[in-house]
């Protein structure tokens, strides 16, 4: 064994070590944001109901409350309450307090759940820069070395929400356990050893375009996560707008949240943001197409479910500005559109036999 080949498989051993010791301070940071949840008082968290509540009072007009008098006193009448709506099937609710009940103790966890968090990100994007080393090319030849750098650009982007002090801290249980789930499947499914790509994908293409697309995928991450969760703060908010009483767990966790016009427009903003970036991307691997095998689209399945894909995104944007596809149709059409992200990255690359199978699975 020479010394070039005894160097790269000293870096593809410490990128390894590093990518199972972020997965482990993942795991602390997992237990830290569990710790939030928990330990965060309850006992703040029923203003979102109380505003709730008012909901259906606003829309007959002024409240006014009389205070009982005590000890005989005067009965003094408060200043009348009056709560709009600021459109016809919308609600002007606050946003919930977060996963740490707006208290001291549940605060300090989930600052130590981002701490955690930044040294994680820290050691994993540590690990996939050991594997670019140790191959000499781009990180993301395979389905493994893709699947490290995507879940490393899905918590960098998250982090730098945080950083532009952005109410995004409720994403941090839900991104930690995708991460984990991701670098498990990875490490013991998809893992493959270090090895120089195939004719075809040595070009600079593979740079602009897989890198893009790994972007894309983790900022659509993003806005799914925020569409889901606001499917289920919106049927809250609807069953406590009917007069409904939702049970204990679903009212601990959905009240923490932020409303559900607000992780609507949060998830909305997140995938226009990224849209052009996924043109661009399906441009690019076009061009590249062009380059390696003399034609800029042939139908190859990995093509056909992107640009399915880009269909479905450019169907939720324009929902979404329709007056009447605006709310949860809207939400199902964005998870859908995820959906087929999804199994352009698995489905296809595992199932499908094509010109893009480089999966090394």
């Amino acid at each position: 064994m020479n010394l070039a080949a005894a160097t790269n498989e000293n870096l593809a051993h410490t990128s390894n070590v590093l990518i199972y010791s972020s997965m482990a301070v993942y795991t602390l940071a997992f237990f830290a944001h569990i710790a939030e949840w928990i330990f965060g008082s309850r006992s703040k968290v029923g203003r979102t109901a109380a505003a709730l509540t008012k909901d259906t009072a606003a829309t007959a007009g002024p409240v006014v409350r009389v205070k009982g008098a005590q000890q005989g006193g005067t009965a003094v009448l408060d200043r009348p309450e009056v709560v709009t709506r600021s459109a016809a099937g919308t609600r002007d609710v606050p946003d919930g307090p977060g996963a740490a009940g707006g208290t001291f103790k549940g605060d300090l966890w989930g600052r130590i759940a981002v701490s955690l968090t930044v040294v994680a990100f820290a050691v994993q994007a540590g690990g996939v820069v050991a594997r670019a080393l140790s191959v000499r090319r781009a990180p993301w030849g395979n389905m493994y070395e893709f699947s490290i750098t995507f879940s490393t650009v899905a918590v960098g982007a998250y982090l730098v929400l945080l950083a532009l002090r952005k109410n995004v801290r409720w994403i941090g249980l839900l991104l930690v356990t995708t991460v984990l789930l991701d670098l498990g499947i990875a490490t013991t499914t998809l893992y493959t050893d270090s090895d120089q790509l195939v004719p075809a994908l040595h070009s600079y293409w593979l740079w602009i375009h897989v890198s893009t697309a790994i972007i894309c995928g983790a900022v659509f991450y993003l806005g799914a996560v925020g569409t889901l969760l606001y499917l289920f703060r919106d049927r809250y908010e609807n069953k406590i707008a009917s007069g409904g009483k939702p049970g204990k767990f679903a009212t601990s966790v959905l009240e923490r949240l932020p409303a559900a016009k607000s992780l609507d427009t949060f998830a909305y903003r997140i995938n226009a943001a990224v849209f052009p970036l996924w043109t661009f991307t399906i441009i690019a691997g076009a061009i590249w197409a062009g380059d390696a095998w003399g034609r800029y689209w042939g139908w190859d399945p990995k093509e056909v479910w992107s640009f399915i894909t880009w269909v479905a995104y450019a169907a939720y944007l324009h929902a979404r500005a329709t007056a009447g596809w605006k709310g949860r149709k809207a939400a199902y059409l964005a998870l859908v559109a995820f959906g087929c992200w999804l199994f352009n990255y698995y489905g296809v690359n595992i199932f499908v036999t094509g010109k893009h199978s480089y999966a090394g699975v």
